[in-house]
Order: C-alpha cells, then structure tokens, then sequence
C-alpha cells in the first residue's frame, strides 16, 4: 500500500513538471516516460503546445515582452536602436519594490500588444549602465524612444499610473 502511494506520488509529480516545460522539451519528455505501443507523436499529442497546463511562473506567462540586457552591444542593438519605443527597467535582485515593480510594469507593457517592448537591467551586473542613465534609486524606468530618453520615474506606481507612462511613452 505504501508503495503504491509513493508511486502514485512521484508520477503526480513529474507529470506536472513536464507539463510545465516548454512545449518541444515536454514532448521529447514524454515519450521516453511512455510505455505505450502507440507512435511517438500520438503518444505525445496531449502535451502539444496548444494543450499544456499554464505554469504557475509569472515570467513565463509574459514571454516575448522583456529581455534581459546581456552587455553593452546588447543595450545599443536591443534598445538604443529598436523601432519600437523601449522601456527600461533598472533592477536589483536584493530590491524588494523591484520585485513589485517588475510584473506589473510586464502586464502594461503587455497590455500594449507589441507596441513597445521592455529591457531589464540589473543594476549590479551593469554599473556603467545605470551610471550613464543617472539612475540613482532602484526601481527606475527610463523609457526610450528613437534612442532618446522621453520619460522617467522613480519607485513603484500603480496599474493606472504605468498604463499611463506606456501610453505617454509610445506617444499616444
């Protein structure tokens, strides 16, 4: 009887991390776990992409609306020269507001529908960075359009008022 509980406790387990793996890495998952005598991709089919469960990781949900700035290149490529108007998010890991600040600055970028996009600074991995953009306080949000800084503010704001600064920062 015990045993049967443990089984029945480990599978529970790791069904539910494979399906909050991506996609291709949860179908290459499963089909090695599969006893079944059916193909590898019917087999599989219940973890395709359009069917697996939504992950409880709020950096998961907004993929596709902030990146991590990896270096100076980066910055200059990802944000300096975007079409899109870019806000910039200066962070630290230890910044308990920051924290906060992060997801809800994620859901109004996100709220925009690809009209900007959101760079994440880690003030600690890019001084010089945060030195150049005079950031002094973290959280800070410098927003950044055609290369040229057009708004700015310090601390954690409510949803109405970072829908604003969105707003304000695309130019509407």
């Amino acid at each position: 009887m015990a045993q049967r509980f443990l089984l029945r406790r480990i599978w529970t387990l790791s069904t539910k991390d494979v399906r909050c793996l991506p996609g291709s890495i949860a179908i290459t998952a499963t089909s090695s776990f599969s006893t079944s005598l059916k193909p590898p991709a019917a087999r599989a089919s219940f973890l395709s992409p359009s069917h697996t469960v939504p992950c409880s990781h709020p950096h998961i949900l907004h993929r596709g609306v902030s990146f991590n700035v990896q270096d100076d290149d980066d910055f200059t490529k990802k944000v300096l020269n975007s079409e899109l108007p870019v806000l910039i998010d200066f962070h630290a890991h230890w910044c308990g507001p920051c924290k906060i600040l992060g997801p809800r600055l994620e859901k109004a970028v996100q709220k925009q529908k690809g009209r900007v996009t959101m760079a994440k600074v880690d003030i600690d991995e890019h001084t010089d960075l945060a030195l150049k953009y005079g950031v002094t306080a973290v959280p800070t949000v410098i927003g950044i359009r055609g290369g040229e800084v057009v708004g700015e503010f310090v601390g954690i704001k409510d949803e109405t008022d970072l829908d604003s600064f969105v707003s304000r920062i695309i130019g509407k």
